[in-house]
């Protein structure tokens, strides 16, 4: 049995060195606890993996909790789900109380200028990767156009558009024998989804009806939903999360939604930790420090909480869950949308940053062409030959793309 000081050791070095997105957090893990530690084997690793890209939420997250869980039961997926995302969360926290602080500050806005050019690389990389392992039939190809223009021109919710892609993939997948469900007793289920459902809504449930806090009820609401939805990992989510907080309900603007998202690029943690910016913003702006404080550690609990309660519901049922042909159908026709829905994203974030004016059409976003900040589209096309081409590290490519942004700006 794997010693408590060795998996706190070992998942506060990845916690702390989780850069880079999904892809890299993941191959850090198995390094560290299949190739190194040798906690785990190859296939344990890979079920594991396999078991939380069904789920909604951040997949590394959560393999994380599920390898924890595996080696020392549920306190050790509290602990290892924990050291993956609290480093994480501490910097973003910090980084939005500066950017809050000292955003409208020349210097500042010409180095963010540089991060979102090279935040439009990464989304562009990411779609490439995704497309890349989704394609595997004539089907998923008509799923990606057909998810890119339920989003993209008719603005169609993003829940609904995974849910379809879901049900059609289940549903086009054939049958196969009847897999015997491993003997978990009923009651221990139960039992886990009543602590960690009572744990995830009873704080809630307080701030609306006991102290009467509207704003964060509604916050907590709204991420709550968000964490039920969130297939395909954070690229693909920050589009459904763009079209509400900033369109529907106005708690920030476009260009924070994509300060935050250069800000949780260059910070250890999983991606979806740009939820907790959003909702520190979405605070401030509505009540300065205090709230937005509290909107933080708010958002950060309703995104994560839900994590431990699908892996620790659900782990014991992976042997069942990895052998039902239906439900890897039905992963694959979403992360086959996904490739539409993050190509609605890239799209989206390009026009913002590098058009002053867009606005939705009958054919979708249309940017006023006379608005065009040549060094924005400059700074893209370098940031996308660094990243596509040369393939430097992300860091390397965020912190050019920056200084290139300050020299820019002296012309």
């Amino acid at each position: 049995m794997t010693p408590f000081p060795e998996l706190l050791r070992s998942f506060g070095k990845i916690g702390c060195l989780s850069f880079g997105g999904p892809a890299a957090q993941i191959a850090l893990m198995h390094k560290e606890l299949v190739e190194e530690r040798k906690w785990l084997n190859e296939k344990e690793f890979f079920s594991g993996l396999s078991f939380c890209m069904l789920l909604p939420g951040p997949e590394a997250m959560q393999l994380a909790t599920y390898s924890g869980w595996r080696l020392r039961g549920t306190l050790g997926g509290l602990i290892a789900g924990l050291l993956f995302v609290l480093p994480g969360a501490a910097v973003i926290l910090a980084l939005a109380m500066i950017y809050v602080s000292y955003g409208d500050v020349p210097l500042v806005q010409t180095l963010f200028l540089g991060v979102k050019a090279a935040v439009l690389a990464i989304v562009l990389e990411a779609l490439i990767k995704v497309a890349r392992r989704a394609f595997n039939a004539p089907l998923h190809w008509g799923l990606a156009l057909a998810s890119f223009i339920a989003i993209f021109v008719f603005a169609l919710p993003f829940p609904a558009v995974i849910g379809a892609a879901a049900l059609i993939g289940y549903i086009t997948t054939p049958k196969a024998a009847y897999v015997p469900v491993p003997r978990v007793p009923i009651i221990q289920t139960l039992t886990t989804i009543a602590i960690w459902g009572a744990l995830w809504w009873a704080p809630i449930l307080f701030l609306g009806f006991v102290f009467g806090q509207d704003f964060l009820f509604q916050l907590a609401v709204f991420f709550s939903k968000l964490t039920t939805v969130t297939f395909g990992g954070a690229y693909a989510v920050l589009a459904f999360m763009g079209q509400e907080v900033v369109q529907s309900l106005g708690w920030i603007s476009a260009g924070e939604m994509i300060d935050g998202l250069g800000l949780a690029e260059t910070t250890p943690g999983p991606l979806i930790l740009v939820t907790e910016f959003v909702g520190f913003l979405a605070g401030y702006n509505a009540g300065g420090f205090g709230l937005g404080i509290l909107a933080a550690l708010v958002t950060l609990w309703v995104t994560f909480v839900p994590c431990f309660l699908w892996i620790f519901a659900g782990a014991p049922y992976l042997e069942w869950v990895s052998a039902q042909p239906r439900l890897n159908g039905a992963l694959s026709a979403i992360t086959a949308a996904v490739v539409g829905v993050i190509a609605n994203l890239s799209i989206w974030f390009a026009l913002n940053v590098m058009f002053a004016s867009v606005e939705r059409g009958m054919l979708g976003w249309a940017p006023d062409l006379a608005t065009l900040d040549w060094r924005a589209l400059t700074l893209s096309v370098i940031a996308a030959y660094l990243l596509l081409r040369l393939h430097l590290r992300l860091l390397t490519v965020l912190g050019v793309s920056a200084i290139l942004a300050l020299g820019l700006s002296l012309i």
